[in-house]
């Protein structure tokens, strides 16, 4: 890619945005950060003092726009958004504020002040809903069974009009369940939640049999691949694509491994599964491999033991 761009990244102090916004700055790239500090924290990032900060809610149109006015940035990355599966369930009025107004705004901002190139990250199963076959492509029928899933879905038919009504070139990337360091229990999310009950000596909890599945793909893996992406927007001819690892792994096999891992020796209690999420899912990225060259190189345990040891390094 080509360095020294201005880059802005809404969410750029959250798990994901954090290690995409250090990355960029090691790079050579001037970075703009935007961020509510909802879920995200500003220790998350080694060179905050190399970027410029800004804490706002993306749904704060005006402040918004004189952020991008100011900034002139030539490339957004658009991360922030309500990210809880659970919590859409609890709150669809926050979750569809959030993820639907708060892209709109995103948009509304490039097309004011002339920016052209977007990156929009989705999710790869919560839009689908129960898939029909596995592993799910890009072309599998659309059916969310959660608010968040419906609303990042949603978000992605207005960055389509937007780049057929105003020229603003796009990807859209679809994560697998991205996990590692810097990931926060605080979201439920499963790896970072059981990993803080494995350290507290807790007993975690599983919802169901454990039996689901999901593809786990590690962080590094991801933001390095989006940073080489950025020179590839207006140049391919898909423009969604799935990023995992193409691996359908039990809730049940990931607990076993960080066991292992950790010597922790209690079990699990199970409870009720949840509904509005999905029971199996395993992304098919052969698109993303033949267009974009997207080829994850850490296995789970691997990576499960680089975030076990982020953990116990610097979280408390």
């Amino acid at each position: 890619m080509i360095l020294k761009m201005k880059v802005l990244v809404t969410g750029g102090v959250g798990f994901i945005g954090s290690w995409l916004v250090d990355k960029l700055v090691e790079k050579g790239n001037e970075v703009i950060v935007v961020d509510d500090l909802s879920i995200g924290k500003k220790e998350n990032l080694i060179n905050l003092e190399k970027v410029k900060f800004y804490l706002l809610d993306i749904c704060e149109h005006e402040k918004l726009n004189e952020v991008f006015k100011k900034e002139r940035p030539e490339i957004i990355f658009h991360l922030a958004a309500q990210v809880m599966l659970r919590k859409s369930l609890e709150d669809p009025l926050y979750d569809a504020r959030n993820n639907i107004i708060g892209t709109i705004n995103v948009l509304e901002a490039c097309r004011k002040n002339n920016v052209k190139k977007i990156i929009y990250t989705s999710t790869g199963g919560a839009r689908v809903g129960e898939p029909e076959y596995l592993p799910v492509d890009e072309k599998h029928p659309l059916k969310p069974l959660s608010p968040y899933g419906i609303s990042k879905h949603s978000a992605e038919h207005y960055v389509e009009a937007y780049s057929k009504l105003y020229n603003i070139d796009y990807l859209i990337f679809c994560f697998g369940n991205v996990y590692g360091p810097r990931d926060d229990p605080g979201t439920k999310r499963l790896i970072p939640l059981f990993i803080d009950l494995i350290l507290k000596n807790k007993t975690p909890k599983i919802f169901g049999d454990g039996e689901q599945t999901r593809d786990f793909i590690y962080v590094l893996d991801l933001v390095d691949f989006m940073i080489e992406s950025l020179d590839k927007i207006g140049s391919t001819e898909h423009k969604l694509f799935h990023l995992a690892n193409g691996k359908q792994i039990s809730v049940n096999e990931v607990f076993k491994l960080l066991k292992e891992i950790s010597g922790f020796e209690r079990e699990v209690e199970q409870v009720e599964a949840i509904k509005g999420e999905v029971r199996d899912i395993v992304l098919d990225i052969s698109l993303a491999e033949r267009e974009l060259g997207w080829n994850p190189k850490t296995d789970i345990k691997k990576g499960l033991e680089g975030t076990l040891e982020w953990f116990k390094k610097y979280h408390s």
